[in-house]
């Protein structure tokens, strides 16, 4: 099973707050952020490092969650020791033990899961494993519907020290440590679709004598639409679209299934399937991609854990009153059927059509920029002949080279450390940076007396604790600091493992090797050492490391021009809806959206500037896009795509926006590889004869700045000149 980089990172903050005093731990995932893959994974580590640890995950009673939970970390975790409600039963708990429980099996008036007496066993197997010096750690599944007194009442049974409570939509909990994963990179990583496109197309005057009819005309419209993009693209995937409609509405499901078999969807041709609590038809197989219904007709939000990642069109519909709006409604159509982008905005978007105002106003709420107007717009017939040269991956690589690594975290420690070939020489440079150099395990505490809680300010003194190096028994606490170093930058276990072995035991052949220490010495030097590791490790993969040059043989060359038409996305609400004249789609506004800050500026900068004949917004992500691709120190290859192209009397600039400089001077640019796109983007406008650069703004002259010939992160220094000196 191979983690994405946000997974990754989420397992990552799972392992550090095990270590902090909050019971709770609140993990708030996106709906298709791959959560049960996040916590298999996790507690899979987790019970490596940490004997005597049984993992108890609760479910709520809807779609045997449990079931499904077990079945994937069966599947994704080889060799896992998991148990439903009757293996513990049968079996008590054991020592590694991953437990998957319906909580309502053991609570619920005239659930016949348990009768009195197993009540009791239950509650006895769970003592035994307390006598028995088990620790239990507590997942709570889908939390928002598990926060109730039966559940807390199973959950005080196992005297647990941490709660791990999972959900898109968590309630608050005090003092609890937060987990949470952005959207933005749940979307990055092509799991989720980009964008929730709110009724597009639609006039600003709607008449209309039939409202339901009116929207399930423009859902299908779209599901054609979609269906034949899929084909287009050799991918049999049938869109499916999910018919919301309110409780208590017999008459509105009447007039939908009467409109839907003049459009040929109908129960009986299999065409229409519905999900009520009371009605269930042509359920069966709905997930498959190429399943025959196009439309599902549901009430409330489908049952908890329901999976269909063909969903691509939600009608929400109502019945004389507005309806609290959900999340998980909304994230029922977010999946990517395949778990990935494919490169076009209309395969990559979910739709939502309702004439539902509180509904609406609830979906871009809750999801902010994730959700906006949108309408098509069409390429201005002067800019149809621009032609570019796009560059692709010719190596769509996940993971990380672990040569390459290695090798980049050789050259790090030689740039920062200053080490070389002396073996000797290098152990009094490390230890004069901090490095403990020491065969025992050294902890650290303090002595001393203080008035306060401020330990800074009392009379206190730092003692070193030493332990004699035992590798079996502190074997678990080594692999999980290889385990913590190897996540830092999304590298498994065994990967990072040689990578430490390489550079400093002397049973692993390596030229670069940093100190020859004796195998078992290489234990105490991870474990005392491990927080400067992780921070090596992590900054090496971005550092600007000269020697490290990317093959520009494993790039595809294709020829890109500006798309004909695209879906142009804007903020509806937005004071100012001004029509940028310069940009090269006809009816593109000021409020267009996903927009930076830099990016807005930079847009009305160009708009105003006489020089600048035309405009266009680079895509972030597909083959449509101009894309230059670049590496990091790992060998990962990575798709570098340029904000903007522009037009300056006859020539082509491509111009990068980033973050820009605060009042005194400071970086507020949070990407760690700016150095490295400006490099591939000043070598990529020297290949092709083009000019440009990076812009940021300076908040001192309130100017708009750019980067043109050698890159410095110092608004200061040389490199940076007055945009408006260049292109006025």
């Amino acid at each position: 099973m191979e983690l994405k980089e946000f997974q990754l990172a989420a397992v990552k903050s799972l392992f550090e707050a095990m270590e902090k005093p909050a019971r709770d731990i609140i993990l708030k995932s996106p709906t298709g952020s791959g959560k049960t893959i996040i916590l298999t994974y996790f507690m899979h580590q987790y019970i490596q490092s940490f004997p005597k640890t049984v993992f108890v995950w609760l479910t709520p009673g809807k779609g045997n969650l449990e079931e499904q939970s077990k079945a994937k970390m069966d599947k994704y975790i080889h060799a896992s020791q998991t148990k439903l409600l009757s293996d513990v039963m049968t079996a008590g708990f054991e020592e590694n033990d991953s437990c998957f429980i319906n909580w309502e099996k053991l609570t619920k008036k005239g659930n016949n899961a348990l009768k009195d007496s197993e009540r009791t066993n239950f509650l006895e197997h769970i003592q035994h494993a307390l006598n028995d010096g088990i620790r239990f750690v507590i997942i709570v599944d889908e939390s928002h519907q598990n926060n109730t007194i039966k559940a807390d009442e199973i959950i005080q049974y196992f005297h647990t020290d941490k709660i791990i409570r999972c959900s898109a939509t968590p309630k608050g909990i005090a003092k609890a440590e937060i987990i949470e994963i952005p959207e933005e990179d749940v979307i990055a990583a092509g799991l989720i679709k980009k964008m929730l496109v709110i009724n597009q197309d639609f006039p600003q005057t709607i008449e209309t004598e039939d409202q339901t009819a009116f929207l399930l005309e423009k859902a299908l419209a779209k599901q054609r639409e979609l269906r034949a993009a899929f084909l287009q693209n050799d991918t049999d995937i049938n869109p499916l679209i999910v018919i919301q409609i309110p409780n208590k509405s017999e008459t509105l499901q009447d007039g939908v299934e009467r409109y839907l078999e003049t459009q040929g969807l109908t129960y009986e041709n299999g065409q229409l399937a519905v999900w009520l609590s009371d009605r269930h038809e042509n359920l069966e197989g709905i997930d498959k991609p190429n399943a025959v219904s196009s439309a599902v007709i549901i009430k409330q939000a489908v049952a908890t854990g329901w999976d269909c990642p063909r969903a691509h069109i939600l009608v929400k519909l109502r019945d004389n009153m507005d309806e609290t709006f959900e999340i998980q409604t909304i994230g029922r159509i977010r999946r990517m059927p395949e778990a990935k982008h494919y490169g076009s905005d209309l395969l990559d978007s979910c739709y939502l059509y309702t004439l539902d105002e509180k509904f609406t106003a609830g979906v871009k709420m809750n999801l902010g920029k994730g959700a906006l107007d949108a309408y098509t717009v069409f390429l201005k017939n002067e800019y149809k002949d621009i032609t570019m040269t796009s560059e692709q991956r010719t190596m769509v690589t996940q993971s990380r080279n672990p040569q390459k690594a290695l090798l980049a975290v050789a050259q790090y420690f030689e740039k920062e450390y200053h080490v070389g070939g002396n073996k000797a020489e290098n152990a009094t440079r490390l230890q004069a940076a901090g490095f403990i150099l020491d065969e025992n395990i050294v902890r650290h505490t303090i002595s001393g007396e203080t008035a306060t809680l401020d330990f800074q300010t009392g009379t206190m003194n730092e003692i070193a604790v030493t332990e004699a190096l035992n590798t079996h028994k502190h074997g678990r606490e080594y692999h999980q600091k290889i385990g913590k170093i190897g996540l830092e930058i999304g590298m498994e276990y065994s990967y990072m493992n040689t990578i430490i072995r390489k550079l400093f035991d002397k049973n692993f052949n390596y030229n670069r090797k940093i100190l020859a220490l004796e195998p078992r010495l290489v234990y105490s030097f991870v474990l005392n050492n491990a927080d400067l590791l992780r921070h090596v490790v992590r900054e090496a993969m971005a550092a600007e490391l000269a020697q490290l040059q990317f093959d520009i043989k494993n790039v595809t060359k294709v020829s890109f021009h500006i798309p004909q038409s695209c879906l142009f996305t804007y903020d509806g609400s937005s004071k100012t809806q001004t029509e940028m004249k310069k940009n090269v789609y006809q009816n593109y506004l000021s409020s267009a959206e996903v927009r930076s800050s830099s990016e807005r500026k930079f847009e009305k900068f160009c708009e105003k500037a006489d020089s600048v004949d035309w405009v266009y917004k680079n895509g972030d992500k597909g083959n449509e896009y101009l894309s230059i691709v670049y590496a990091d120190n790992s060998d990962k290859q990575k798709n570098f795509y340029p904000d903007y192209i522009i037009g300056v009397k006859g020539e082509i600039w491509i111009v990068e926006t980033k973050g820009g400089f605060d009042r005194s001077g400071n970086s507020q640019d949070i990407d760690l590889y700016t150095p490295k796109k400006f490099a591939v983007l000043k070598d990529y406008l020297e290949r092709y004869g083009l000019k440009g650069g990076i812009v940021r703004f300076d908040e001192r002259s309130e100017e708009l700045c750019i980067c043109m010939d050698s890159y410095s992160d110092d608004i200061n220094s040389d490199s940076w000149i007055l945009l408006s000196d260049v292109l006025m």
